[in-house]
């Protein structure tokens, strides 16, 4: 029995290697293209919040100064570049400002100071009379601010305290009206987040931080 004559060019037809329409290839094409900006976009986002997280993590992040703890070197609302890198390698120095997390209980969380270093590890310091002794020692400063001239007093640190290995005693520049060292005990190394080492604003005060 002959096959009829549609079953004959089906047969042929299923023998030859299918040829895609202009259109259809270009459609192919802006699919595959699309597909690709896709994957790129994605790398580029992924790549884009790794170095972020990297910056941030390890290099350095804005912050902003809240509240007078500092003042007058620093104000509220200073915007400050906070870098990382430098005591990953080096040490951390007398008279660095430094950010740090303090559990506040009143709050049930960390809140972060700025604080001025003024007490390194293994030595032993103590405020009384309105002045700063180090290892027995008057310290030599321009930093203090003291409202009405009101001198400055030591708190927990009117008696000697021997300052731990990897510990700091910190205080604001403010120093009657700065919660720091006096109050909350030395603070340690691991705790340190950076240095504040650029104001960014305000712009009449843009440059390094002394």
């Amino acid at each position: 029995m002959k096959p009829d004559l549609e079953d004959k060019i089906n047969a042929e037809d299923s023998d030859k290697e299918y040829e895609e329409y202009p259109y259809e290839k270009e459609l192919r094409e802006k699919r595959k293209k699309s597909f690709n900006g896709i994957i790129q976009f994605g790398i580029c986002l992924f790549a884009a919040v790794l170095i972020s997280f990297f910056i941030v993590h390890y290099v350095a992040q804005r912050t902003t100064v809240d509240g007078m703890s500092m003042y007058n070197t620093l104000n509220d609302g200073d915007n400050l570049i906070i870098e990382k890198l430098s005591y990953r390698f080096g040490d951390v120095e007398r008279f660095d400002i430094v950010v740090f997390p303090y559990y506040d209980g009143a709050v049930g969380m960390d809140v972060y100071y700025i604080k001025r270093i003024i007490g390194l590890p293994g030595e032993t310091i103590q405020i009384t009379d309105g002045k700063i002794y180090i290892n027995g020692d008057v310290l030599e400063e321009d930093y203090g601010y003291y409202i009405d001239d009101i001198p400055m007093k030591g708190y927990d640190a009117e008696e000697e305290i021997y300052i731990g290995e990897n510990e700091y005693f910190v205080l604001g520049d403010n120093r009657n009206n700065s919660t720091d060292s006096r109050k909350i005990g030395c603070i340690t190394r691991d705790h340190i987040e950076g240095r504040a080492c650029f104001r960014i604003f305000p712009l009449n005060k843009f440059g390094v931080i002394k």
